[in-house]
């Protein structure tokens, strides 16, 4: 018997055990892929998790804890935890599959965290680290944005490792997502147009309420405006914006700003309430109540300075419900006294309320993180300030018939005031339609082409293809892609590029005729829906979108360059059991089809090429 070989048995059973461990923890989290052509992916429902509670472990102890998997799934694919101590570790493992975009952008979609530190891992073991949050300048950021970010290299075709460290006293919110440097342009700029739209709005309702307080001199206007940019001044703190712009040197303050602004924007509001409910008069007890919470929040604002940020922050987020709460509380009992203009303030603050609440759930991670729920402090209090301006009016309209039974002089000037000041709130709702109704637009077209977009253009097929089933009639959807138009970015930059795709779009539109739908799928594609229309009419006017982009250069920048197109054609007769997904899928196919076939040419799946370039 080989004693030797029996001695070394249990020693290598170990080994093997250590290693089918550590391949488990590798293999515990499906990598996360990137496909081709995708320039946006979000992170955040692939990432695996670990609440490091006492905020000792470094990236080797991670890296431990990972491979013996102590790591988890984000619970119901949302990172939002509230206000919770220690740090939390994120993982993920990514495979990039877009040949195209080696660069990319990650971005934590939430500005108040203290400190982030992101490692990609490679295959060949090489470790990049680097550090983020608002305990750093501003200027450590990767792209000077609200948002932390950081760049990552993603070969691609090769597996590497994500990891992230989160840890603040802030509430712990870690929606990661992927961008490509043009998607997150995008992204980034409509944010930046939704932010601009909201502070457009209170600056425009500042304005009015600051000639109608100069002309007045009524106290109620001043603390309006009061309530108006201590509250601007909230909002410009939570989205990152203060950090951004007014102190990016500053990080100690960007924590501090935070309860700070809080306690302003309540001082503001109770104070307003006081004035506009009269309270001194009508409910003294009530008035002496909201002194004392006006002084609470004095003191607080003060005392933030010094608390540590854990704890003045969410004593802030709690208080400005319970001090909303107080408001509505206050204007109820001033309603049941009978006084009418606070039915108006009643429905203003109720509004407020609701957005307030949701965003405390959300901090406090109680409510998932959505549009809805991050935004909806900025939806409450744009309705709220537009009610309060409108309250404010129907108070002043009580004053004056009140005044009616003294002179009636005095009741002529202020019916004129009350209709200047009517007509000016209607023209400022008006213009809010209008701009709504523009945004609601926008929103369907793509920004550099003025084509529908692509995710309007789904639905809107989808809606031609349940049409077409009803009425027995076939629908056909053309998959257009400029040949080489890579290499006219590369050669000629991203200017003269823009301006062929704008070129390409009219061509494409033109031909296509008045009941088509165009549409810019992304990058170079096209997509165009036929109603009724069968493939041999399908392929007709695929060939004479072919013909069109190939029959004239397009000039651009000073450049004349002949412009091709491979067109995937597919029809869908009504009875056909196909959605929209995978007509384009088919489509897709189909224009592959024509690429490999020598570009330039129109294919259906299965077919020849119908044209092939000369």
């Amino acid at each position: 018997m080989d004693w030797k070989a029996a001695a070394r048995a249990p020693a290598c059973l170990a080994w093997l055990g250590l290693a089918l461990l550590l391949c488990a923890g590798v293999l515990q989290a499906r990598p996360v892929e990137l496909p081709a052509g995708t320039n946006q992916l979000s992170l955040t429902p692939h990432l695996q998790y670990r609440h490091d509670s006492g905020a000792a472990d470094g990236i080797a102890d991670a890296i431990g804890h990972l491979r013996a998997g102590r790591f988890q799934p984000v619970p119901g694919g949302n990172a939002t935890f509230g206000f919770q101590p220690g740090a939390f570790w994120f993982h993920a493992a990514i495979i990039n599959r877009n040949a195209d975009e080696q660069r990319w952008l990650l971005v934590q979609e939430y500005p108040l965290s203290d400190r982030l530190d992101v490692w990609i891992r490679y295959p060949d073991g090489r470790m990049h680290h680097q550090a983020g949050g608002d305990h750093l300048p501003f200027g450590a950021r990767s792209v000077r944005y609200r948002h932390p970010n950081f760049r990552l290299d993603l070969p691609p075709g090769e597996q590497v490792e994500l990891l992230v460290r989160v840890e603040s006293e802030s509430s712990m919110q870690v929606p990661l997502e992927l961008y490509t440097p043009a998607s997150f342009t995008e992204v980034s700029r409509d944010a930046q147009f939704a932010i601009g739209l909201y502070y457009g709005i209170l600056l425009a309702l500042f304005f009015y309420n600051l000639v109608l307080w100069i002309s007045l001199r009524d106290s109620s206007y001043f603390w309006y405006l009061f309530h108006i940019t201590a509250f601007g001044l909230v909002l410009f703190t939570l989205n990152g914006l203060g950090f951004e712009y007014l102190w990016p040197n500053w990080p100690w303050f960007a924590d501090k700003s935070v309860p700070l602004s809080i306690c302003l924007a309540l001082v503001g509001m109770n104070q307003f309430t006081r004035n506009f409910l009269e309270l001194p008069q009508r409910w003294p007890a009530g008035n002496l109540a909201s002194l004392t919470v006006i002084g609470f929040f004095v003191l607080f604002g003060l005392a933030s300075f010094w608390l540590p940020y854990r704890i003045a922050t969410p004593v802030a987020a709690l208080a400005v419900l319970v001090g909303i709460a107080w408001i509505v509380g206050a204007t109820i009992r001033v309603v049941r006294l009978g006084y009418e203009p606070a039915k108006l303030l009643l429905l203003a603050w109720g509004a407020f309320l609701m957005g307030t609440a949701v965003f405390t759930l959300l901090a406090f991670g109680v409510l998932p993180k959505n549009f809805f729920t991050e935004y909806g402090v900025q939806i409450g209090s744009a309705l709220e300030m537009l009610l309060l301006s409108i309250a404010l009016g129907y108070r002043y309209a009580s004053l004056r018939n009140e005044n009616e039974r003294i002179a009636a002089e005095a009741n002529l000037m202020l019916e004129r005031k009350v209709a200047q000041r009517t007509n000016e709130v209607r023209s400022a709702l008006l213009q809010l339609e209008e701009a709504h109704a523009r945004l609601h637009e926008s929103s369907r077209r793509d920004g550099l082409t003025g084509l529908y977009n692509r995710t309007w253009f789904q639905k809107a097929f989808d809606r031609m293809l349940g049409e077409g089933r009803a009425r027995g009639q076939p629908v056909s959807l053309l998959m257009v892609d400029l040949d080489h138009f890579k290499a006219i970015n590369d050669r000629h930059g991203h200017l003269t590029g823009d301006q062929c795709l704008r070129w390409a779009a009219g061509r494409i539109a033109g031909a296509a005729g008045g009941d088509a739908l165009v549409a810019r799928f992304g990058g170079e594609e096209f997509v165009v829906a036929l109603p009724r229309t069968g493939r041999k009419d399908a392929l007709a006017l695929a060939e004479g979108i072919r013909r069109a982009l190939a029959a004239a250069p397009c000039e651009a920048n000073g450049h004349s360059l002949r412009i091709s197109a491979s067109i995937g054609v597919h029809t869908i007769q009504a009875d056909a059991d196909c959605d929209v997904d995978a007509a384009f899928e088919v489509a897709d196919r189909a224009m592959y089809e024509a690429k490999a076939g020598g570009r330039n040419c129109v294919r259906s799946p299965g077919g020849a090429a119908l044209a092939r370039p000369q």
